[in-house]
């Protein structure tokens, strides 16, 4: 019996908490500590995934994501012994992707050699601005140049090679952006992942900007325009818009992110990992400790951390599954909805949407226009009523 979450794929991800710093942006699960025993760690993690294998045995893993935190400043050796152990407890083929994050400092793209002898062979580095005065105010601790000689080092090392920018930032031009993406693009990538700076609660930009401390941020409009003249620029240089951030050449998509998107399964391995798993038939959420502390002495007592949070309801897992699809090109399968959840969405309202130019309806594949993923927070509200 094929069960559902094989349309999307399945995966691993291994979260690395530690930072050596953290971003002023940033809300992610990452939390700065002085001293660190790898050794220990590496045990831990390891003893998680055996307890994964257990309630997902027999698959085929497509994907591993090494993520962050900072899992570039892991010891290569940890990243190998995991790498080994989900070859012994799941199948994983030639063509598996195995990425890690790392960030484009000197002392991180030292370790980029012995990355690969691990068995890494795609590297996503968090660069975030082609510009020092814009990587200050990020609190990122790279050069612009220090960047570039990362990348270098990294395309030497690993075939697949990805980087993140982030722009809408303080004081940046609609030209400022154009020129710095066109610079990116000039350095022969195949894949870019370009985010819009979000203030998120709980970081330091979103203190600052309640106090009203966080000037130059581009207005809705500014933002508009920074967001079409990146599908623009990309377009013309070979690079699909392939979800709503993402943006590669043929066949160089991310495959850990369209199993997400896709939505298929994934485990989730370390401090505050969620994962999606489908037990017996039943698609479920898990869930972990998000400090890295009570993880560790959670495993260490238990030999797992994680633990699975409530059923997914078939309403639930059709809407997520819109959710996720619809931020991708290909969009989402009308036919698969319906089978999650024995729904059909109103074709007067897909008619209405499409009339209003927000989305088009083809093959039974409801697809996103790119004005439509503008605003796909209330195209989902609509669609999902």
């Amino acid at each position: 019996m094929i069960e559902d979450w094989q349309n999307g794929g399945f995966g691993i991800y291994i979260h690395w908490p530690f930072c050596q710093s953290k971003c002023p942006y940033c809300d992610f699960n990452s939390h700065v500590r002085q001293n660190i025993d790898h050794a220990i760690w590496k045990d831990a993690l390891l003893s998680e995934l055996r307890h994964a294998a257990k309630l997902t045995p027999d698959r085929s893993v497509q994907s591993i994501f090494f993520g962050g935190g900072t899992p570039s400043l892991m010891a290569p050796d940890t990243v190998g012994a995991i790498i080994d152990e989900i070859a012994k407890l799941w199948r994983i083929g030639n063509d598996v992707e195995i990425t890690l994050e790392a960030n484009p400092t000197s002392v991180e793209a030292e370790k980029f050699a012995a990355f690969n002898s691990a068995g890494i062979n795609r590297v996503s580095m968090g660069i975030q601005a082609l510009n020092d005065v814009d990587l200050k105010r990020l609190g990122r601790l790279h050069t612009v140049a220090e960047a570039l000689q990362a990348f270098d080092i990294a395309k030497n090392n690993f075939n697949r090679v990805s980087f993140d920018l982030i722009y809408a930032r303080q004081d940046q031009s609609l030209a400022s952006w154009q020129s710095e993406l066109t610079l990116a693009l000039d350095l022969t990538l195949d894949h870019l992942s370009l985010y819009q700076l979000t203030i998120e609660n709980g970081t330091r930009f979103g203190a600052l900007y309640d106090r009203g401390k966080l000037t130059g941020l581009p207005d809705d409009d500014l933002a508009a325009d920074m967001y079409l003249a990146t599908n623009v620029i990309c377009a013309n240089a070979g690079l699909e818009a392939y979800e709503v951030s993402n943006y590669a050449r043929a066949n160089a998509q991310s495959k850990h992110n369209l199993i997400y998107w896709r939505y298929g399964d994934y485990i989730g391995i370390g401090p505050g990992a969620h994962g999606r798993i489908t037990v017996n038939g039943v698609k479920q959420s898990t869930v972990t400790p998000a400090l890295p502390e009570a993880w560790l002495s959670q495993v260490q007592a238990n030999g797992f951390a994680f633990s699975t949070g409530e059923i997914i309801s078939a309403t639930d897992q059709g809407e997520e599954y819109l959710m996720m699809s619809l931020r991708l090109k290909e969009g989402s399968d009308l036919h698969r909805f319906k089978a999650l959840t024995g729904r059909i969405i109103c074709s007067k309202k897909i008619q209405s949407l499409a009339y209003e130019g927000l989305l088009t309806c083809i093959n039974n594949r409801l697809i996103a226009t790119p004005k439509g993923r503008m605003v796909l927070n209330a195209l989902l509200k609509e669609l999902l009523i």
